[in-house]
């Protein structure tokens, strides 16, 4: 496993060119260390122990008794895991391990995501980065709440993270600037349309899956979000509700996990939260009506004075948005069915991947008129 080691150099070596910083004190640290997700916690807690030792120096000669250790999140793709240490009698501190779901490699580029996000920590988005093992990460823990897909429709939480994603969108990560978008669903396409599966009754519903029909709708899709030159930013690329923390008292939003992270088109990141909306079980009775669109879009291209945003530039951004919806449908359905095969969680990964392909043609012959009218108009 020593791949996941030289990716970590390279991050670190990014940092430091960056910086103009040749110190190795500055280097965050990195551990070999593997801890076996599939573990019950009473089993894993031990070794998440040692891997803190192992990480870091202060911790080394804490006795085991005052280390803590919870289960956070368990979402359908990563671990999270709070560990706190009673360093004396005063002072408790709290880190967050997270360790990658097995198989993720097939979905998830390691590699762009370990480059990013120390330019996104140092731009004050999520949590910073404190150390790495060969299958996870340690960053420091954000105290805050998780949101529920329910939370993200409220109007004055839709204008934070509007305003967040704003200022997201303008962060410089060295490196191309090529959107990923479709190099990624091609991608996956080609592993998606290559598998086997051992259990007969998921190979059955697996082969009633038209490759050749989702190909040409890929293509298609290409071609037609295309001609509306959607501005290129660094997007977050999976900004569902696991994803965004809020501190109430504190009033302060976080957007964190930037693993699927890459240079994309805008149109996608705000399309793909929209449909965020109708959480895992793919309600889509919830997707924000127009006028909520409007108020998210108004704040994201001018959060300090949303009212005073172009009513033209508000239409053209919607428009995009929706066009780019459709992709967002695309993408985690073809997603969908990889898990479905890689993944050891628990979740009917298939049965999202029709769901999702489902509201797909569902939503396609709404949106192209739109986007068409709305090209014409523009002329």
């Amino acid at each position: 496993m020593g791949a996941a080691k030289n990716i970590w150099a390279m991050a670190n070596a990014a940092e430091d060119g960056a910086n103009g910083n040749d110190d190795v004190s500055s280097q965050i640290p990195y551990s070999t260390s593997v801890v076996e997700t599939s573990l019950p916690l009473p089993l894993m807690i031990p070794r998440i122990i040692e891997l803190c030792k192992d990480l870091f120096k202060n911790w080394r000669q804490v006795d085991d008794s005052l280390f803590s250790v919870e289960r956070v999140s368990g979402g359908i793709t990563n671990l999270l895991l709070k560990v706190s240490v009673k360093e004396d009698t005063d002072r408790e501190v709290s880190v967050t391990v997270r360790l990658y779901g097995p198989n993720t490699e097939y979905v998830i580029n390691r590699e762009r995501e370990l480059l990013a996000i120390k330019y996104l920590s140092a731009a004050g988005f999520g949590a910073k980065l404190l150390g790495g093992f060969e299958n996870g990460m340690v960053q420091s823990f954000i105290y805050a709440r998780t949101l529920e897909p329910s939370d993200m429709r409220q109007p004055k939480i839709a204008a934070e993270i509007a305003k967040e994603l704003g200022k997201f969108h303008k962060v410089d990560i060295p490196g191309s600037k090529e959107p990923q978008l479709w190099v990624d669903i091609l991608k996956f396409f080609e592993k998606a349309s290559t598998l086997r599966f051992e259990e007969p009754d998921k190979q059955k519903l697996y082969e009633t899956i038209s490759f050749e029909e989702l190909h040409k709708e890929i293509i298609e899709l290409r071609e037609f979000t295309g001609l509306l030159n959607s501005p290129v930013v660094f997007a977050h690329n999976d900004l569902l509700s696991g994803n965004l923390m809020l501190n109430d008292e504190e009033e302060k939003l976080y957007l964190i996990d930037f693993e699927y992270g890459s240079y994309n088109y805008r149109g996608f990141d705000i399309g793909n939260h929209f449909n965020e909306y109708a959480g895992y079980d793919c309600d889509y009775s919830v997707y924000p009506s127009k006028e909520e669109q409007y108020h998210f879009i108004k704040h994201y291209l001018q959060p300090d004075k949303p009212n005073e945003a172009s009513i033209s530039e508000v239409e053209s951004v919607f428009v995009e948005t929706d066009a780019y919806k459709l992709a967002s449908h695309l993408y985690w359905a073809i997603w969908a069915i990889i898990q479905a095969r890689m993944s050891p969680i628990d979740f009917d990964y298939l049965g999202y991947f029709f769901l999702r392909y489902k509201e797909y043609k569902k939503q396609k012959p709404l949106t192209f008129p739109l986007v068409k009218s709305h090209m014409s108009a523009s002329v």
